[in-house]
């Protein structure tokens, strides 16, 4: 559950639904994904991009390995409030409210305002009642993807509609958007990765200088005697 939380970060369902599989058989335990090191885990993360998520995962395993879950998943590399409240409902059905992009933005409609992530729970407990715990994560997840959507809401259909202070979009509502990938830095260094991930270490000069440095500063890559780049 938490590889899957991970994973779906940033990016969209059927990438990761493919993905999935492939990565939970070569890494089914925290301890094979420990021992098996971070460069592989980056490697075996492929295109599914930031692969910084694929690093503290990595570390995250480590810690696993060595001192046990801990009570509260939020003390591990990488893990947020939301993901721990999230794997703790779905896993656990424990009666935590978990505050993402869909969820935000249904309560924030409910409640006609913006929300800190305290009161986003809250008012989610509100209105998620009398469902609790992994039921209720679910519907309001389900309600934000499907029903109350970022543009074109279908507000006729929505169960919560009643207790709705905006019914629609708020007053001043910023939809995020993302920077186009075509010509970004997050392109020149998916392709340095591309070329590491090939297995076989690369001439540090023959990669894009700025690209590698940045890479190697978030630990997703390594240059070795100044010539020679890997994966760590």
């Amino acid at each position: 559950m938490l590889v899957s939380e991970v994973m779906l970060h940033q990016t969209q369902v059927p990438r990761v639904a493919a993905a999935w599989p492939a990565f939970v058989a070569r890494f089914p335990t925290p301890d094979a994904m420990a021992e098996a090191g971070p460069g592989a885990v980056i490697a075996a993360w492929g295109t599914l991009g930031y692969p910084r998520r694929a690093r503290r995962l990595w570390e995250a395993a480590a810690v696993n390995a060595a001192e046990g879950w801990p009570d509260d998943l939020a003390c591990l590399p990488g893990v947020g409030r939301y993901t721990a409240a999230a794997v703790a409902a779905q896993c656990d059905d424990a009666d935590v409210p978990a505050v993402e992009a869909n969820t935000r933005r249904v309560a924030e409609r409910a409640a006609g305002r913006p929300l800190s992530d305290r009161d986003a729970e809250d008012v989610l407990v509100d209105l998620g009642a009398p469902l609790r715990g992994r039921d209720r994560l679910l519907a309001l997840m389900d309600v934000g993807a499907l029903l109350c959507r970022p543009r074109a809401p279908r507000c006729g259909e929505c169960p919560l509609r009643p207790r709705c202070a905006t019914r629609g979009p708020r007053t001043g509502e910023r939809r995020s958007r993302q920077p186009g990938f075509e010509g970004s830095f997050r392109q020149r260094r998916g392709r340095v990765m591309a070329r590491l991930r090939a297995g076989d270490p690369v001439d540090a000069r023959s990669l894009d200088a700025d690209a590698l440095t940045s890479l190697v500063e978030d630990g997703l890559a390594v240059v070795e005697d100044g010539t020679t780049a890997r994966l760590p």
